[in-house]
């Protein structure tokens, strides 16, 4: 551990579908949005197991599977908690966890405000504050947030 309690990071982004569709396209159609260079193996899907203790992990074309995590909690079509399990070096570590939180509000007129938080970065020890600067960046969670938003529309 670095010693140091790292801040949260938080993102949000509006999309104009109703909450479960919001929920729907995140959880269930996470490959048609997670940019498939960040899998190690040529990629078919990726999947969360709608439960607590499901696991997210993704599939290669091969066989190949790739463990990222694992569902904390799930209350579809309100929010899910998942269990980022990669460290540092972008590996997975079963002994590491770190919280995705993501919630999913109406707001009132047919859309959804997606907030994303993920906390408990100082866990990751030695590479926790360059990875969060990473994950905190206009390419780590805002880049995959509007790819997700993307996705949404076109789904």
């Amino acid at each position: 551990m670095s010693g140091k309690k790292l801040p949260p990071i938080r993102k949000s982004i509006d999309v104009h579908v109703p909450p479960a569709r919001a929920f729907d396209v995140f959880v269930r159609k996470m490959h048609d949005w997670w940019p498939a260079e960040y899998t190690p193996f040529p990629r078919s899907s990726i999947v969360i197991e709608p439960k607590a203790d499901g696991r997210w992990y993704e599939k290669g074309v091969g066989g190949e599977e790739g463990n990222t995590g694992k569902v904390v909690e799930w209350q579809a079509p309100n929010r899910v908690v998942l269990a980022w399990q990669i460290d540092g070096t972008w590996k997975y570590d079963p002994k590491l966890v770190t919280e995705v939180e993501v919630r999913f509000t109406s707001d009132g007129n047919g859309g959804t405000h997606v907030a994303l938080e993920h906390r408990d970065l100082d866990r990751i020890g030695e590479l926790a504050e360059p990875t969060q600067a990473m994950m905190d960046g206009d390419e780590g969670w805002s880049a995959l947030l509007k790819r997700y938003a993307a996705a949404v529309k076109g789904a």
